[in-house]
Order: structure tokens, then C-alpha cells, then sequence
């Protein structure tokens, strides 16, 4: 969970970017990494397989400035989309702030969107959290795909908490700050009245 460090007055927050296998979730990390300032970044790690898919995670740290005079550090991370790391993407939820969940935009990618979200939930549940109370944005990624799933239809079967959501092609670096942004500030008001001026 969200670390206050008042002495330092310092904010650390864990934010999970999660969706299913090649959704997009590095790609968002990639470009927030490219375009961050290098002073406000720390180095991404990222752990590949032989094919360029994220094999355990990648993470990346960035300062987003003060809030209320505490220095904001962001902690990101995604999770690897393959099954079969169903410990790895649990073990990632751990002390998780807030979690973006990445969706695929092509109709054949929607039953992986929707496994992808029921086991986001499930491991949020092991973890000891409620994931109607979890800050959670909705990223509806690869809206340049000609056969891209209308929004209405995503929303429908993925956006049952009305949680925000943005459109996104993650590849160009379309819709990832806005992402970013509003994870920030629903994580951010979660705990607000810990810090104190």
C-alpha cells in the first residue's frame, strides 16, 4: 500500500498496470519511459522472453512532483499476460496502490479481456483487497485496429464499476499519459487525508 514517509516527506505508490497477453501494458511503459524527463526516472527493468514478452515484469519508477509538499514517487509495473505466471501476477499485487487494466480492443482478444479481469479480481481478493474499493482506470488500447470492438461494447462487458477509462494506441504513445494521469490522481485521493500540510 501507499508508503507516507513523513520525515523525508515522501509518497510512494504502487501502480499495476494488468490486462491479458501483448494487450499493450509494456508499450505503455516503454513510452512514459521514453518521454519522462531522465531526472524523474529511474531505470525500467524489463524481463523478456526469447520472443519479447514479458516474462516476469517490467517496472519502472518516475517522480510526479509534490503534493501537498511531499515529494510524489511513482512505482510501475505490469504484470506478464501469459497464464501461466498466475503466481508472478499475484505476487505483483502485492501493496498495490492502483491498477490499470490494459484491454485488448480486437473482438478476438475480448475473451481474453474477460479471463484477464476476473483473474485481476481474484488475486486482488488473495491479496486482502475488495476490487470494488481498488482505484482502477480502464485502458481500451489498439483503437487503430480496423476491426477494433466499439467502445459501448467494451465498456459494457468490462467497465461494470463505471470506473474511468480512455482510449489508447499505446504503440504511438496515444492515450498513455491520460492513462497515467488519472490512475495518479484516483490513487493519490485515496489517501490524502494521511498527508497532512
Amino acid at each position: 500500500m501507499a508508503f507516507v514517509h513523513v520525515s523525508a516527506r515522501e509518497i510512494h505508490c504502487k501502480i499495476v498496470y494488468y490486462g491479458p497477453g501483448l494487450g499493450g501494458k509494456t508499450a505503455n511503459l516503454e513510452h512514459i519511459f521514453d518521454r519522462v524527463d531522465p531526472a524523474s526516472r529511474g531505470k525500467m527493468i524489463s524481463l523478456k522472453t526469447d520472443s519479447d514478452r514479458t516474462l516476469f515484469f517490467d517496472f519502472l519508477p518516475i517522480s510526479i512532483g509534490n503534493v501537498r509538499g511531499h515529494s510524489v514517487r511513482l512505482q510501475l509495473y505490469t504484470v506478464p499476460g501469459q497464464v501461466f505466471y498466475e503466481a508472478s501476477r499475484r505476487l505483483l499485487l502485492r501493496g498495490v496502490d492502483g491498477v490499470v487494466f490494459v484491454a485488448d480492443s480486437q473482438p478476438t482478444r475480448q475473451d481474453a479481456n474477460l479471463e484477464s479481469l476476473e483473474n485481476l479480481e481474484g488475486h486482488l481478493r488473495a491479496n486482502g483487497f475488495d476490487p470494488a474499493r481498488m482505484p482502477t482506470v480502464l485502458q481500451y488500447n489498439k483503437r487503430d485496429m480496423e476491426d477494433a470492438m466499439p467502445v459501448e461494447a467494451l465498456r459494457a462487458s468490462l467497465n461494470r464499476r463505471n470506473a474511468p477509462e480512455h482510449l489508447a494506441v499505446a504503440r504511438h504513445g496515444e492515450g498513455v499519459f491520460e492513462t497515467l494521469k488519472s490512475i495518479s490522481r484516483a490513487v493519490l485521493r485515496t489517501f490524502s487525508h494521511e498527508v497532512k500540510r
